[in-house]
């Protein structure tokens, strides 16, 4: 087997034989024999017991070798302009698609890298071609998830700058740069140069953390949703009524998938994202654990959740552990976690989290809930909305309870209660509940969303409007 053919397991887990298991160990330790490397990392000891208990975990060790290996491996100018010159060919005729929203606030400032962050799949590389066909005559793209990139190092920044300053262009598009050690320098010294960059991510931490050190003061970051649902129904060129809010509801705004409706892209998202983005950049090797527990939440939209009361479950011995998978989620954009509103930040941490999917396809397509959990996944939609406008966003619980409180800088913006359908039965839970936070918040006027009923309700100095969400998500 050659190492270049090798190299193509990156992103293709195959369930091989114990047999197979035992050449795939061998053939490591012979690579490494003849390239001499020295302090190879201690998981090929781990390598075959992996692979025969859980293939997942076999394939988490296989990218860290394989990266490893790669690594010594020096990446030539010309290979990467070979890169630069297809991706670009690619990128180039793509087709731009919906025209986002997110592109009229998109920061665009010289001197200044511009951080787009979202979910895999979200169009965050599609915003980039909507802005250089509005902004700008050329720019030069590279992704850094090119299996043709593996083992790219800080040395090789080098080489590609020497790339970049060949092609005399000005602006500089780079999807996924953080996967490379060292990269924030690379992008400093580009900055300091008159280079125009513009940087995409599927992670907020790593991204953020990295940011701290050489660009302060020299990034705006921004985030890419899925299509909102103004979004979706211009996309699909449907009517905003009740069928198109149902159509919504169902498959979400991941544009591949509200494009094919093939369930099998956000079930491939989902393990991408589990991967990809969260086990490997963590060093995970029960990856089995954290894709049960990833769906049971998921499966539980609305819902509070307690890390506490979730130890042990899908052999997770440790809270801390579980509160660190909610961290990983949270920030590769799979799931959010709002908390209860409380002036002490030890009580909000202390209580229960609300959970939401950031893509209702992503619940409808990986959910195990067997219920049709309409009223959840309005609610969910409504969260999304919200999260698209506001940076902080709660759940209120006292004697009542109130959905959604949305915040700015410390000033309520919204207090908003959502309800599929207000009848007797529920009319009193849900309207004291938005009645006891407005007047806890002192605001005046308050919102019901429901799927489509609508109504004004006066009482004692304070409004509340009860609209259809097809109304409100406008």
């Amino acid at each position: 087997m050659s190492e270049a053919s090798f190299s193509t397991f990156r992103y293709k887990p195959f369930d091989f034989s114990k047999k197979n298991a035992a050449l795939i160990f061998c053939f490591f330790c012979i690579k490494a024999k003849e390239k001499e490397l020295t302090n190879l990392p201690s998981s090929i000891g781990r390598l075959c017991p992996i692979i025969m208990g859980d293939f997942i975990c076999y394939y988490w060790e296989i990218v860290y070798l394989c990266d490893y290996i790669n690594d010594n491996e020096m990446i030539t100018q010309e290979q990467i302009a070979g890169v630069i010159d297809s991706q670009g060919y690619v990128f180039l005729r793509k087709d731009t698609g919906l025209r986002r929203d997110a592109l009229n606030r998109l920061p665009v400032i010289e001197t200044y890298a511009t951080i787009v962050t979202g979910i895999r799949r979200c169009g965050k590389s599609t915003l980039l071609l909507q802005l250089l066909k509005e902004r700008f005559s050329n720019a030069i793209y590279l992704n850094f998830e090119d299996t043709r990139l593996a083992g790219f190092e800080i040395s090789d920044f080098a080489r590609l700058g020497n790339e970049i300053s060949k092609r005399k262009i000005n602006v500089l598009f780079f999807d996924e740069i953080q996967i490379v050690s060292g990269w924030e320098m690379f992008i400093h010294q580009k900055l300091n140069e008159g280079y125009q960059i513009f940087i995409t991510g599927s992670n907020a931490s790593l991204l953020s953390k990295e940011l701290g050190t050489h660009l302060t003061g020299r990034h705006i970051s921004c985030e890419l949703f899925p299509f909102s649902y103004n979004e979706f129904i211009s996309f699909k060129k449907i009517e905003n009524n009740s069928d198109s809010l149902n159509d919504y509801l169902a498959h979400g705004g991941i544009p591949e998938y509200v494009k094919s409706g093939m369930g099998v892209i956000l079930n491939n998202l989902m393990d991408d994202i589990l991967i990809r983005d969260i086990a490997i950049r963590h060093s995970i090797r029960d990856v089995n654990s954290l894709r049960q527990l990833a769906v049971y939440l998921i499966s539980n939209i609305g819902n509070l959740v307690s890390a506490n009361k979730l130890e042990g479950m899908y052999g997770i011995k440790s809270s801390s552990t579980i509160l660190e998978y909610f961290s990983y989620l949270k920030d590769s954009y799979l799931l959010e976690f709002i908390p209860q509103f409380n002036y002490s930040l030890k009580a909000q941490a202390r209580n229960p989290k609300k959970i939401y999917a950031m893509d209702l396809g992503l619940f409808n397509e990986n959910s195990t809930a067997f219920t049709d959990n309409s009223g959840h996944k309005l609610e969910n939609a409504v969260f999304l909305y919200l999260r698209s406008k506001y940076p902080d966003i709660y759940y209120f619980k006292d004697k009542g309870e109130c959905d959604f409180i949305a915040m700015n800088k410390g000033k309520v913006q919204d207090v908003i209660q959502v309800c599929y359908k207000i009848e007797d039965t529920n009319f009193e839970r849900e309207y004291n509940g938005l009645v006891e936070a407005m007047k806890y918040f002192n605001i005046n006027e308050g919102t019901i969303v429901t799927f489509n009923q609508k109504d004004i309700f006066e009482e004692s100095g304070l409004k509340i409007k009860m609209i259809p969400a097809t109304e409100f998500l406008q």
